[in-house]
């Protein structure tokens, strides 16, 4: 740590040029990160897209107005420093390197920069005994109030006609890369560990056995649906999202589907854990007729159909086999 700080110095001991400098800079890279924001979201958010896409020209303008002053001003090349060459100074923190961020997070980080652009700007004004350059500088500051002013609209618009599409759009993501999985796995823990369970219940009539066998089927379902979500699809040309989030999703939820019948038998009452049992798969098959009828627009009566009954059947062959 002081190997990376014992060539800092700290922004009262910058001349004026090296504070012009580093504006530069940091204009420079305030660019290209509105830039980057701008090519991530152009498919999805157009609106939010063409927003960066402006800031990201404004800044530019701003770079190019600091060298001119720069140049006016002083002689010879414009000295390289940046950011992290300054102790004590913001930094930016690299969100833009994450891949599928949210929207309102790349729209927050918008607004946190522009905060920050401008109390620099403040300072490097009171900083500098230049009129010229305390102009400039008050006029770049004014100028990142309302890029600030123009990041918290953009979010604000989320509630208006024109970020309706994008919400959609936003939506829409989620659903395929969280719960499109998640409710697979779930449907696939909750439904098809309810015959081994239940025949091991009703064939032992022991608690411990009915645990270890229901954590067995539940884990080893997990594993199984996690790795078979995430290596089916990449999601390059379906559009569903990262294949570990969609395995992670697919995976746990089939682990905590089998899981939640299993459980009860932790109990050694065996008939008290079994009538719990039957009432936590009630619970769990109408909750997910629920969610397929809130996120996946499924008729609520196919939904129970599909789901309710088919698992019905599921455990009464169950507990037929483990009776007989």
């Amino acid at each position: 740590m002081f190997n990376a700080l014992a060539g800092r110095r700290h922004f009262r001991d910058l001349s004026e040029a090296e504070v012009l400098a580093l504006a530069i800079s940091s204009e420079e890279d305030d660019a290209r990160i509105y830039a980057t924001y701008a090519h991530e979201l152009r498919a999805d958010y157009p609106q939010t897209a063409a927003a960066f896409d402006e800031m990201a020209q404004e800044e530019d303008g701003h770079r190019r107005r600091l060298i001119d002053l720069w140049q006016a001003r002083f002689s010879g090349p414009i000295p390289l420093i940046r950011r992290e060459h300054v102790a004590g100074y913001y930094t930016r923190r690299p969100v833009w390197l994450v891949n599928n961020l949210g929207l309102e997070t790349i729209r927050s980080e918008a607004e946190r920069m522009e905060a920050r652009a401008r109390d620099f700007y403040i300072a490097a004004a009171q900083h500098s005994s230049d009129p010229e350059t305390r102009r400039l500088l008050g006029d770049l500051a004014a100028a990142e109030v309302r890029h600030e002013e123009k990041a918290r609209a953009a979010a604000e618009r989320l509630e208006g006609p024109e970020g309706a599409a994008e919400l959609g759009a936003e939506r829409r993501q989620f659903v395929l890369t969280w719960v499109q999985p998640g409710l697979a796995g779930l449907m696939d823990g909750s439904v098809s560990t309810l015959a081994p369970i239940f025949a091991t219940a009703f064939a032992t009539q022991d608690s411990g056995t009915t645990f270890l066998v229901g954590l067995a089927a539940s884990v080893g379902a997990g594993i199984s649906m996690g790795f078979t979500e995430a290596a089916h699809d990449d999601g390059v040309i379906s559009g569903r999202g990262a294949p570990w989030k969609r395995g992670v999703a697919s995976g746990v939820m089939t682990a905590l589907g089998g899981l939640g019948h299993a459980l009860p038998y932790l109990l050694p009452q065996f008939w008290v854990a079994t009538g719990i049992a039957f009432a936590v798969v009630f619970v769990e098959l109408w909750a997910i007729a629920w969610i397929q009828n809130r996120y996946m627009d499924t008729p609520y009566l196919r939904a129970i159909f599909q789901v309710v009954l088919g698992g019905a059947l599921v455990l009464g062959a169950g507990i037929l086999i483990g009776g007989g």
